[in-house]
C-alpha cells in the first residue's frame, strides 16, 4: 500500500516517514502544498496525511483541488489542537478523518489502517481469505493458523491484493502501489514476488487472469 505524508514540520515529516514504511507502507513526502498537490494528482496514493497549515498552497486549498479533480483516496488531516473550525473546514472539503496535535504515533498508525480497510470495504484489521489470514496490525500473516516469513515486498503485494479481494488487479497497477516515485519500476519483477509468495503460502491463493494480472478470490466466490 502507497501513502503520501505532507507535513512542512521536517522533523514531524521524517518521523511519519519512518513510522509508516516501518508498519510495512511505501511512502512519497512533501513539504509544501505546492509538490505534495501535485503528487496527490499524479501519483496512485492508497491514502494521504495531509498538515492543513502548510506553505505556499494550504491543506485545506490542496484537499479541494483534488476532490473537484475526483481524487478519491482517503484523507487524514492534521491539525492544531486548538483550531476546531479546520476540522470542520477539513470534513466539508472531503476529509476521511483528523488528528490532532501532538498525537501518539501509533494512533496515527491506527487511524491510517482504519482508512485503508474502509476504502478497500472491510470491516476488520483482520483480513482473511481461506486458509490465509493477514492481520494489517501486526503485519504478520498465517496459513492455517501458522506463522510464515515475508520479506518486504512480499508483504505489500499479499496485502494489496487480499485488500481488493475479488477484483484482477494488473501489474502495473502492483508496481505503482509497491514502490515509491524514485524507485526504478519494473513490472516483471511482479511475477517473481507472486511465484515467491505462492511457494511460501503453500495454497491456491492467488490466481492468474491471462493478460490482465492477478486475483485473490473473495470467499466462496
Amino acid at each position: 500500500m502507497r501513502l503520501l505524508v505532507i507535513e512542512d514540520d521536517s522533523d514531524l515529516n521524517r518521523q511519519l516517514t519512518v513510522a509508516l514504511q516501518q508498519a510495512g507502507y511505501v511512502v512519497d513526502s512533501a513539504t509544501d502544498g505546492e509538490e505534495g498537490g501535485y503528487l496527490g494528482e499524479t501519483e496512485p496514493y492508497d491514502a494521504v496525511v495531509l498538515d492543513l497549515g502548510l506553505p505556499k498552497v494550504d491543506g485545506l486549498t490542496v484537499l479541494k483541488r483534488w476532490r473537484d479533480e475526483a481524487r478519491t483516496m482517503p484523507v487524514l488531516i492534521l491539525t492544531a489542537r486548538d483550531r476546531w473550525n479546520d476540522k470542520v473546514q477539513g470534513f466539508d472539503a472531503g476529509a476521511d478523518d483528523y488528528l490532532a496535535k501532538p498525537f501518539h504515533m501509533e494512533e496515527l498508525l491506527a487511524r491510517v489502517r482504519a482508512l485503508l480497510r474502509r476504502a478497500a470495504g472491510h470491516a476488520s484489521s483482520e483480513l482473511v481469505c481461506g486458509p490465509v489470514t493477514l492481520d494489517t496490525r501486526s503485519g504478520r500473516v498465517l496459513v492455517e493458523g501458522a506463522p510464515i516469513k515475508l520479506t518486504s515486498h512480499e508483504y505489500r503485494l499479499l496485502a494489496y491484493l487480499m485488500h481488493h479481494v475479488g477484483r484482477v488487479v494488473s501489474r502495473a497497477e502492483l508496481t505503482e502501489h509497491m514502490y515509491d516515485q524514485d524507485f526504478d519500476r519494473d513490472s516483471n519483477t511482479i511475477e517473481v514476488f507472486v511465484g515467491r509468495l505462492r511457494r511460501k503460502l503453500g495454497v491456491d491463493l492467488i490466481e492468474t487472469v491471462r493478460g490482465l494480472g492477478y486475483i485473490v478470490q473473495k470467499p466462496g466466490g
